[in-house]
C-alpha cells in the first residue's frame, strides 16, 4: 500500500512514517517508480512503534531493541525480546523512581503552601 493508505491504516501521519523510516524504525519496500510500498507487517510495526513512543520510550531504545528488527539483521528473536523487555522494565523502574521524587517534592510544596496559607489568615 502507498504511504497515504499506510497512514490511514496505522493512525500515523505520512510525515511520521517518513520519520520512522529515517530513524530506522521501519523499512518499507519500494515500487519500481521509487514510491514507498507498505505491507501489513510494516503497518503493524508502525502501530507498535507508535504505542511505544506514546508510552514514553525513546526512539533510540525502540530502534535498538524492538524485536524483529527493521534492518533485517539476523538475531535470535527470543534474545531480542528478552533484551527489549529488560530494557523496558529498567526504563519503567527509572520512571517510577522519578515519580517518587516528584511526589515527595509535591507533598513538600503542598505542606509549605498550607502553612503559608494559615500564616496569611
Amino acid at each position: 500500500m502507498k504511504i497515504g493508505e499506510a497512514a490511514r491504516a496505522s493512525g500515523a501521519s505520512a510525515r511520521s512514517l517518513r520519520f520512522y523510516e529515517d530513524e530506522g524504525l521501519i523499512v518499507p519496500g519500494r515500487c519500481s517508480n521509487g514510491y514507498r510500498d507498505y505491507c501489513r507487517t510494516t503497518v503493524d510495526r508502525v502501530i507498535a512503534v507508535r504505542s511505544l513512543l506514546e508510552s514514553g520510550l525513546p526512539v533510540r531504545m525502540i530502534r535498538e531493541l524492538l524485536p524483529e528488527r527493521a534492518d533485517g539483521r539476523e538475531a535470535a528473536a527470543d534474545q531480542l525480546r528478552s533484551d527489549f523487555l529488560d530494557e523496558v522494565q529498567a526504563y519503567r523502574d527509572r520512571l517510577a523512581a522519578r515519580i517518587t521524587v516528584l511526589d515527595t517534592q509535591k507533598s513538600a510544596l503542598d505542606a509549605f503552601l498550607d502553612e503559608a496559607g494559615r500564616a496569611r489568615r
